[in-house]
């Protein structure tokens, strides 16, 4: 018996178009003879469309942004979609959502409430890895080494501007990068070597948060590691990012294709160990499950610093994610039944849970 497959993608956030690229990567590689499934797109505003189950793999982006010209596919709120019998029967969701209202554990709070089996992160992961500030505490606490780093709010770049710009500058050293702390796929993301372009980056990134971080620069190689599992989760072979400008942004990534990907990346033994060591203590310190990708920098002397993870990496085959994993001798279609496996695993254990007291 087939099992159905939910698609959620596209989402309210400046990540939606990566979004749908990579759904439509995802559901070229679904096998339709062992799964019934069924889109389910956020439209830019907030809308949630379902559509009638897929009779054939879609080829293009424009078949999967869901619409209402011929009257089948009407605009829903979300309620209506999660509260109705067809969504209750779908076996697996597979949240294919990048940025807030997707990969910030608010999609997931819905499918752990409905009691919806799905494929990633769960809220706690979700939330913490979206938000680069409190990644970075958790990750202190764990006792992994990152760059040095300033944070604060909208608010307080309003009442006190000048005394965070000193406080940029007496604590890092140019150049500093500036993030919006809730966003991802390098959107908003700008590099300052004096206070003129700092002044100029925080501007760029608040109009994508109210939180923002600045890092100090590192020099050093751009190194990635993907992490597979539940409770046991084990590493891809590593990956460098060559950007061929100051740094792996927006356009680099997704635009231009002015990035070479080395992978397997070159690496001592000795280093490629302690990135796995590293990789799984921040997948297991944020509570993660299903997959992450950790991003690192390895200076010249081989020291090890982590940047981030990313709870929902880019999907697509040519993303970095099953890329590492297809050098890994996992193919792109079995690295997906992977993650259907591992959602399903994972929401077998909680209805063992016990919710009432006897």
């Amino acid at each position: 018996m087939k099992r159905a497959i939910g698609l959620l993608y596209g989402g309210k956030s400046a990540e939606h178009e990566v979004s749908l690229s990579t759904a439509l990567a995802v559901s070229k590689a679904l096998d339709f003879e062992k799964y019934d499934v069924y889109p389910v797109y956020i439209t830019h505003d907030g809308e949630w469309r379902k559509g009638a189950r897929l009779a054939e793999t879609p080829e293009t982006i424009e078949q999967l942004e869901l619409g209402t010209a011929d009257g089948t596919n009407k605009p829903n709120d979300v309620s209506s979609f999660l509260l109705t019998a067809d969504a209750a029967a779908l076996d697996v969701i597979i949240p294919l959502l990048h940025g807030p209202n997707g990969e910030d554990g608010t999609v997931q709070g819905l499918m752990e409430v409905m009691n919806l089996p799905y494929v990633g992160n769960g809220v706690l992961a979700s939330s913490a890895g979206m938000d680069k500030v409190v990644m970075k505490q958790l990750f202190e606490i764990a006792g992994l080494k990152q760059t040095p780093y300033v944070y604060f709010l909208r608010n307080e770049w309003k009442l006190n501007q000048e005394a965070l710009l000193d406080q940029v500058e007496n604590e890092l050293v140019w150049p500093v990068f500036v993030k919006p702390a809730n966003l991802g796929s390098s959107v908003g993301i700008s590099r300052a070597e004096n206070r003129v372009e700092l002044v100029e980056a925080v501007l760029e990134a608040l109009k994508f948060d109210r939180k923002i971080v600045v890092e100090q620069g590192v020099v050093g190689r751009e190194i990635e590691v993907g992490v597979l599992g539940n409770d046991t989760p084990e590493c891809s072979v590593a990956g460098e990012i060559k950007p061929l400008k100051a740094f792996y942004d927006y356009q680099a990534k997704y635009k231009d294709g002015n990035t070479a990907l080395i992978i397997p990346a070159e690496l001592e033994s000795a280093v490629y160990e302690k990135l796995t060591e590293d990789a799984i203590k921040a997948f297991k310190v944020l509570d993660c499950s299903g997959l992450v990708r950790a991003d690192f920098f390895v200076t010249e002397d081989n020291e090890i610093l982590i940047n981030e993870v990313n709870t929902m990496p880019g999907f697509t085959p040519f993303s970095m994610f099953p890329l590492l994993w297809q050098h890994s001798d996992v193919t792109y279609p079995e690295l997906i039944e992977r993650l259907i496996e591992l959602a399903t695993e994972r929401h077998t254990e909680k209805q063992q849970l016990q919710v009432k007291m006897n």
